[in-house]
């Protein structure tokens, strides 16, 4: 005789009891998330205000604070819905008719998500000179929803802009950057860069892809070779790497070229996709292998500065993208973990009151605050860079700066991500429960996105050796130090100061050494390096928001972070204050 199922057996609980307590809570920890991720982003504000000024900041809030508003509530659960199984970008490759199309079908939620991303005025904002600060904090507010489907091809677009406007003709520029800069999502057009192939990766000397002229005058190539890593596989151009028929090897024979997706007769242009990857994350931007055969495209510059245009225009504006979205990735982990801290109980308190929990918040925090300030500089930077206000060591110092802190910003904000899992315990495992899931897969792509790790740091090394550019770096940190003058940030002045004397005497002495023996020393000071930086960064924030908002928030953040990251002296007393004081605020 089977069982008797009674009512009662599946009834809630009991008003008032733990069960229902603790679901209450997290509910409560639900509603408690930023509605707007602008304005909840106080960091945000005021590095801003300290480059551009109230006025400036006060003219261009109202952009910032709607999109905060639409990519913390429309953007974050479209990019949700979007990114379960059932919604993910498959392969359409015909019509219905049986026409060849070479598609990629996408969630209605992938096409919402990009309406409000475009929308922002992201990349309208390229159409004035010298605004990528503007444009990079928009990209932050979209990119605490990690990749969401449509962050990667922005940074792709970026560099098909600025490629354009630096040494694109003036028929690419008539014919593409009207609608390359377009915020309308539905006739705007977004790009790609088609740059790995099967056997080289990294080394992108060894590319096979071969480009046939057609017409010189008008400088169109045919296009024929394989593609490994191609994200944003239906991206209305890419800009690609091939090899002149007879070019030199390596990447001196590299020329660059623009390949539009669909002939002006609306007909495919010589692209086949083979497949699309099966990622660990960026899941919602589809990432296939592509075949060209006899594809026409647009020569992009003279073809012998082919690979120095990738470098210039698009792998470095790529990296500039990489490490803001990933600290913008780690800043809404840190959201995520600290309001769950104010709401979760355990043995009768809020588990924000115990100093562990305290002192994984506060370092949370503090890694992100100095991953953005560094971030925000370096895109500073290449506005003073394309302005002309820049001195004479900028370049220089940028051409080191942008590449490590690819690196480690990339590497921390995975680390952050992974504490914020942590302060959730079993919670922040579960896709269904919170975004935390989706964001740690995406950091570890944006660690292998535009360069590994080691890949960065051979880079960096081998032009410290030809060009001692370590040189600049430092008198660059020196000049940042040297400019603070309140009497609390002295020991920050005199302690950077020294590790920057430090930095210079271990990186000459790298030159007594080979470049492959030198680089197992380098990692540790190429993150030194970058430690120090991050510190000089906020402490000129720090001392202008003392002195001119009687804030002093961000010198106790910093005194923290110098402690975990450049061994300064605390004493426990001190320590367990700060540590109260900084994980006490969002």
């Amino acid at each position: 005789m089977s069982a008797i199922i009674r009512k009662q057996d599946y009834a809630s609980p009991t008003k008032g009891s733990a069960v229902e307590a603790g679901r209450s809570a997290m509910a409560a920890w639900e509603q408690a998330q930023p509605d707007n991720y602008y304005e909840s982003d106080r960091h945000l504000q005021r590095i801003l205000e300290f480059y551009w000024g109230a006025e400036k900041l006060n003219a261009r809030a109202p952009q910032l604070a709607k999109f905060g508003h639409e990519a913390a509530t429309i953007v974050d659960a479209a990019a949700r819905r979007n990114n379960l199984n059932e919604n993910l970008p498959r392969l359409d490759r015909f019509n219905a008719i049986g026409e060849r199309t070479e598609d990629v079908a996408f969630s209605p939620d992938y096409h919402l998500a990009g309406q409000s991303i475009y929308g922002s005025g992201v990349m309208s904002a390229y159409a004035e000179p010298a605004n990528n600060l503007m444009n990079q904090a928009l990209f932050y507010l979209s990119s605490y929803n990690g990749e969401a489907g449509h962050n990667c091809p922005l940074a792709c677009t970026a560099g098909i802009i600025k490629t354009l406007q630096r040494v694109g003709s003036e028929e690419l520029r008539a014919k593409y950057l009207p609608r390359l800069l377009d915020p309308n999502y539905s006739t705007r057009l977004h790009g790609a860069q088609f740059l790995t192939e099967v056997q080289g990766g990294s080394d992108v000397g060894l590319n096979a892809c071969t480009a046939t002229p057609l017409d010189k005058e008008k400088g169109t190539w045919l296009i024929s070779g394989e593609k490994w890593f191609c994200s944003n596989v239906t991206a209305d151009l890419a800009l690609l790497t091939a090899r002149p028929v007879g070019a030199a090897p390596g990447t001196k024979g590299l020329g660059l070229f623009l390949v539009p997706r669909k002939l002006d007769d609306g007909s495919t242009n010589g692209i086949y996709i083979r497949r699309l990857k099966d990622k660990l994350g960026t899941r919602s931007m589809a990432t296939g292998e592509v075949d060209y055969r006899d594809a026409l495209a647009y020569q992009v510059g003279s073809i012998e500065r082919g690979f120095n245009h990738v470098m210039d225009f698009v792998v470095n504006t790529s990296r500039i993208y990489n490490a803001v979205g990933s600290a913008a990735a780690a800043r809404r982990a840190y959201v995520v973990a600290w309001t769950y801290a104010q709401h979760r109980q355990a043995f009768g308190a809020p588990i924000s009151n115990f100093p562990l929990i305290q002192e994984t918040l506060a370092e949370m925090k503090t890694e992100v605050m100095a991953l953005t300030s560094g971030s925000l500089y370096l895109t500073h930077l290449v506005d003073e860079i394309e302005s002309g206000r820049a001195d004479e060591t900028a370049a220089s110092f940028f051409r080191v700066a942008v590449n490590l802190n690819k690196y480690l910003v990339s590497a921390n904000a995975t680390s952050v991500v992974r504490r914020g899992i942590e302060v959730l315990g079993g919670n922040g495992a579960m896709e269904t429960f919170s975004v935390m899931p989706r964001l740690l897969r995406d950091c570890v792509i944006f660690e292998a996105w535009e360069g590994a790790h080691n890949t960065l740091l051979a880079q960096v090394l081998r032009d410290l050796h030809r060009f001692r550019l370590h040189e600049p770096f430092c008198l660059r940190l020196e000049q940042l130090f040297s400019s603070l003058q309140s009497e609390p940030l002295a020991e920050v002045r005199e302690q950077g100061l020294e590790q920057t004397a430090l930095l210079r005497a271990g990186l000459n002495e790298l030159f007594n050494h080979d470049e492959l023996t030198g680089s197992i020393a380098f990692r540790q000071l190429a993150e030194k390096m970058m430690y120090v930086f991050y510190a000089a960064c906020l402490a000129r924030e720090a001392e202008w928001e003392e002195m001119q908002k009687g804030d002093a928030s961000k010198r106790e953040a910093l005194e923290l972070f110098r402690h975990r990251r450049l061994a300064a002296t605390m004493p426990m007393t001190d320590y367990l204050k700060r540590i109260h004081q900084v994980s006490s605020a969002l």
